[in-house]
């Protein structure tokens, strides 16, 4: 079974995922302080907004979306459960912490090495957002998530890596890891991970489609990784490199290894939305089964493979423990 905002389902049941997506990004103190700020933050609409967004891309032939925003991208679940009740794709949430370097001050002035020391509490909410729920929603979570990116492993990613890998083991609960690919990042998430007893065919490696070095790639497939081809639409790498990058990987045997998605949100306050949609004007849902899909065809990846990477490939990932 895998546990969806609405519920548990079977993993048949899991249909064409997008593994990588938010649905809100929310900067609650920010707006707790500044509340004049010109972002609308009416979460009634936003709610109805993300809805009829996830409503586009289920008459696309999207069925589920896994919804990695945790502590740090501003999480806030049951405006999430809102969206839920509105649509009928699933989503599934996630647990972690997303940070490049220092821990939130709430777990940095806790726990070992810290100034006031103590118990290290981080594995214990992951494992009770997984098992219990998120908050008082009643929520599960059914991914863990932490970063290793340009910084590299400082003493406060050590920490979470090692928090991560406790809750993965207590849970069985698979990990997405942020990356940065431009310093080859996703060799030292697999490093720290595996040293800590992770099976990294457990593991996704986020953004592994930012690159087009097809050694590293292969590389981290061939430990054992799935590669998060999940950026469809950034464009800092482009439309062109991105898909060649999965042509050549699926020529090379490697559909197998691979999951789709845009890394895109219905709504995220920590951006201006006209900056992005001038600079990044693919940043957007339906681009995957619009224009990713066709044009991988296109360029000869079959229906086969495609049916790997969007459905069978993150089936696998979440179903098993």
């Amino acid at each position: 079974m895998i546990e969806t905002v609405t519920g548990a389902i079977a993993d048949d049941e899991l249909g064409t995922t997008l593994m990588h997506e938010h649905v809100f990004g929310l900067s609650a103190e920010i707006h707790w302080n500044w509340p004049d700020l010109p972002e609308d933050w009416d979460l009634d609409r936003r709610v109805r907004e993300a809805a009829d967004t996830l409503d586009e891309i289920k008459a696309l032939g999207v069925d589920t979306i896994v919804d990695l925003t945790v502590i740090g991208l501003g999480r806030y679940v049951p405006a999430v459960a809102a969206v839920a009740a509105l649509t009928d794709v699933r989503i599934i949430v996630s647990t972690g912490i997303y940070t490049y370097d220092a821990l939130p001050p709430y777990f940095a002035n806790r726990g070992p090495g810290s100034m006031f020391g103590g118990s290290d509490r981080m594995a214990e909410f992951f494992v009770r957002d997984i098992t219990e729920g998120i908050g008082r929603t009643g929520v599960r979570a059914g991914m863990l998530k932490c970063a290793v990116d340009r910084p590299g492993v400082t003493p406060g990613i050590a920490r979470l890596l090692t928090a991560i890998a406790s809750a993965h083991h207590d849970t069985g609960a698979p990990i997405t890891v942020h990356t940065d690919s431009d310093s080859r990042r996703g060799l030292d998430a697999q490093r720290e991970l595996r040293d800590r007893g992770v099976d990294l065919e457990r593991v996704v490696i986020g953004h592994a489609g930012d690159s087009t070095d097809l050694d590293y790639l292969r590389a981290l497939a061939d430990a054992g990784s799935w590669l998060g081809m999940d950026r469809f639409g950034v464009e800092f790498t482009s439309f062109e490199d991105r898909v060649a990058t999965v042509v050549a990987l699926c020529e090379s045997g490697y559909a197998e290894r691979m999951v789709l998605s845009h890394d895109a949100y219905c709504f995220n306050d920590r951006v201006d939305p006209g900056i992005v949609a001038q600079r990044h004007p693919n940043y957007r849902y339906p681009h995957i089964p619009t224009d990713v899909l066709p044009e991988l065809r296109r360029r000869g990846v079959s229906d086969e493979q495609i049916t790997t990477m969007m459905v069978g490939n993150p089936r696998a990932i979440l179903a098993s423990r």
